[in-house]
């Protein structure tokens, strides 16, 4: 897709700065980062959202991200903790339409911070009425799947 910068990075059209590469996926460093090291997972072909990815790309681009943390750590980059964060959707602060996840360095006092109210205790009739919405949605979603 031409007008997807990540998609012109795969291509070589947009310059990156590589840190791993293979058929399926590319990481590469962020151009804001969070922290240096702060680098970028994504499938080499365009997925605009978790639901456009099939799982075994979704499966490589996780195994691939586990591999970018340890590298962190071990790179000499500062790094007492690592971030993984993933934005699916508008709402979820997702500004380009292709999947990519973050993998980030985290350290005392550096400047990343996520705030959101976490004082909301719903009751357990809640939690439980929304597990099973969940559920019926997930067994959906199973009988969708094509027969093996």
């Amino acid at each position: 897709m031409n007008d997807c910068v990540f998609c012109r990075i795969v291509t070589g059209e947009s310059p990156a700065s590589v840190v791993y590469e293979d058929d399926v996926v590319l990481a590469f460093l962020d151009i804001r980062p969070v922290n240096p090291g702060h680098a970028m997972v994504i499938p080499k072909l365009h997925a605009a959202s978790l639901a456009d990815l099939d799982e075994a790309t979704g499966r490589h681009l996780w195994t691939i991200s586990q591999r970018t943390a340890a590298a962190l750590r071990r790179s000499g980059v500062k790094c007492e903790g690592v971030n993984l964060f993933l934005a699916d959707g508008e709402a979820a602060f997702q500004e380009v339409f292709h999947v990519h996840l973050h993998v980030f360095p985290r350290y005392k006092g550096d400047s990343f911070r996520l705030i959101a109210d976490w004082s909301a205790r719903p009751p357990r009739e809640e939690l439980d009425r929304i597990a099973a919405q969940i559920r019926t949605a997930y067994e959906q979603l199973r009988a969708d799947e094509p027969l093996a």
